[in-house]
């Protein structure tokens, strides 16, 4: 089989489109060395590190009729590297269905969430277009929350939709790294549907009986007045993002809205405590691992991280489940599932 997967997400800094393109991708060419991988955009971008030989990068746009990339320039490239599925990994795939095409929703907050449309214009007013056309002849959704949202929201026959967990990388394991002061743990970016604030309104609250830090990680725009025992890193690698986790009495993740949640396992495979929101797709994904609250009761966040503090044997039970729950997730595993997609999109193509 050969496959061409939107690689533009590479393009992007850090976050949670650009690992899962270089995981899945990677994942895949690693699991069926007898298929041939594409990455494909129209920008340029770097190919994951440690790419099997199977996975490389497809060739740009040559001329301006193929720079209209998704109009033009996609069909134009799988006709030319004779391509079998088109993968789009982020809400998009071409708009004349010359191949079987699969595309991965990752969340509904594209259309949900009122306070960050602005980023979201094109894939708001294009994706259901795709979908409900079935130019996406096959849907991808990181979990059964999402696989639900999706067909309701778009009337998807529910055979066209699969949920495919994600996973955490191999790199995110357990550091054994002592911190020189304790401190809570936020990942991810800041936006509205992040709820950040609950986390820091809990820990100030918390602050005031227990010497015990507040550290913002994976967002360079992060910007807050400095106070005592409060640090924002910025984008961080993964290595130093290990450390992290490993380190912290616990991660925070009070998000009102997700597709996955994605720092939430990657703390778990590196041992960290998770107090989390009750979001379905969160849940879904912690089980019984994490403490999980209402993600604007400030006062039930500042009591669960007080009692993390003032219970080291709880903290460690806690630490144990989330080792153990981790362990249910590969990226492996979610390259077979998704290739299985594939095999279907390339079945029902044109039936």
């Amino acid at each position: 089989m050969r496959v061409a997967l939107d690689g533009t997400p590479l393009t992007l800094a850090s976050g949670g489109l650009r690992r899962y393109v270089a995981e899945l991708s990677c994942a895949l060419a690693g699991e069926f060395p007898g298929d041939t991988f594409l990455l494909a955009s129209n920008a340029g971008f770097k190919l994951p590190e440690g790419a099997p030989a199977n996975l490389a990068p497809a060739p740009g746009p040559g001329n301006a009729i193929e720079r209209r990339w998704w109009s033009w320039g996609v069909n134009r490239l799988v006709d030319r590297e004779r391509i079998d599925v088109f993968h789009g990994t982020n809400f998009e795939v071409p708009y004349l269905p010359a191949r079987p095409g699969v595309l991965t929703l990752h969340d509904l907050s594209p259309w949900d969430d009122v306070a960050e449309r602005g980023r979201a214009q094109r894939v708001r007013s294009r994706t259901p277009a795709l979908i409900r056309l079935g130019i996406a002849g096959m849907i991808i959704t990181p979990t059964e929350t999402i696989r639900r949202q999706a067909i309701e929201t778009f009337r998807i026959h529910p055979d066209r939709v699969v949920a495919v967990p994600e996973a955490a990388a191999a790199s995110f394991e357990p550091a054994g790294c002592v911190p020189a002061a304790p401190y809570f743990l936020y990942v991810g970016a800041v936006g509205h549907r992040k709820n950040v604030a609950t986390a820091i309104e809990a820990w100030r609250e918390v602050r005031k009986r227990h010497a015990v830090d507040l550290v913002l990680a994976g967002d360079e725009r992060a910007d807050f007045f400095p106070e005592p025992g409060f640090r924002a890193l910025g984008v961080v690698d993964d290595r130093r993002l290990a450390e992290l986790y490993s380190g912290a009495v616990a991660l925070l993740y009070p998000s009102l809205y997700e597709g996955f949640g994605l720092p939430v396992l990657e703390a778990m495979q590196c041992g960290a405590a998770v107090i989390t929101s009750r979001d379905p797709a969160v849940a879904e994904v912690a089980g019984d691992a994490a403490v999980r609250l209402d993600a604007r009761d400030v006062r039930a966040w500042a009591e669960a991280m007080a009692f993390a503090v003032e219970n080291p044997e709880w903290l460690a039970d806690l630490r144990a489940k989330s080792l153990e729950r981790a362990r249910g997730f590969s990226w492996r595993n979610t390259a077979r599932l998704t290739r299985d997609v594939y095999d279907e999109a390339i079945r029902r193509f044109g039936a």
